[in-house]
């Protein structure tokens, strides 16, 4: 009898650790936050390349290239450790019953689509960008340095 208890017991235990770390992996695994600094007016083509990742697209009209980007804007590493603390912390108290909810959450939570239109002048450096879809949270701070 007591060798029951404690077979129930232990797999108890094992369910409860092997749920308690689906929100908080998936927090972790969130896609990064991409430095949009780099859309700023006069930006060398390579460095816009290095942050946001091949174009999906390049055209070239009067000597002057459009490319457009396709990229998810995800979240600092700040960010993504408090969330994770925070599942786990949930986790603990709600003895692994937060998983309900918590994993659903960071499975919607990851990250917005963005796509972007990046004009360069004659020498590849930014001239003008252009957000297609997905503005990104900071688009009005964003927006004004290509004023």
């Amino acid at each position: 009898m007591l060798q029951k208890c404690i077979l129930k017991l232990v797999c108890g235990v094992i369910v409860l650790v092997s749920l308690s770390s689906c929100a908080v992996v998936k927090a972790t695994n969130q896609p990064g936050k991409k430095d949009l600094s780099v859309l700023r007016l006069h930006t060398p083509r390579s460095h816009v390349i290095a942050e946001l990742g091949k174009p999906v697209n390049t055209q070239i009209h009067n000597g002057k290239r459009t490319d457009i980007y396709s990229f998810v804007q995800g979240y600092s590493k700040g960010n993504k450790a408090a969330r994770a603390i925070g599942h786990g912390v949930a986790d603990v108290f709600t003895l692994g019953l937060w998983e309900v909810a918590g994993t659903p959450l960071e499975g919607i939570a990851n990250g917005r689509n963005v796509q972007v239109e990046v004009t360069y002048g004659k020498t590849d450096h930014v001239e003008k960008v252009n957000y297609i879809k997905g503005l990104p949270s900071d688009y009005t701070q964003t927006r004004r340095l290509h004023r």
